[in-house]
């Protein structure tokens, strides 16, 4: 039986996605279930956090003037 030679990329396209969804699905198989981020217990949602709590980040500096919308577009 041959293929005919219009057929031949559908059946090598057909054979790679196969060959590759198997590969994929192998190596789900064998890989170990990822660990937890942090094993530190989470603040319940519904709970305000303490003000203290969060981190602390610098000041900003800007470079130059403030960027203001242009909210009139005849204007300019």
């Amino acid at each position: 039986m041959r293929v005919r030679e219009s057929d031949r990329n559908l059946l090598l396209l057909g054979t790679f996605t196969l060959l590759s969804v198997a590969a994929a699905g192998l190596v789900a198989l064998l890989d170990p279930a990822p660990a937890p981020a942090s094993a530190a217990p989470r603040p319940a949602v519904n709970h305000a956090s303490a003000p203290n709590q969060g981190l602390a980040q610098p000041p900003v500096r800007i470079v130059g003037t403030a960027f203001v919308p242009n909210t009139n577009p005849r204007q300019r």
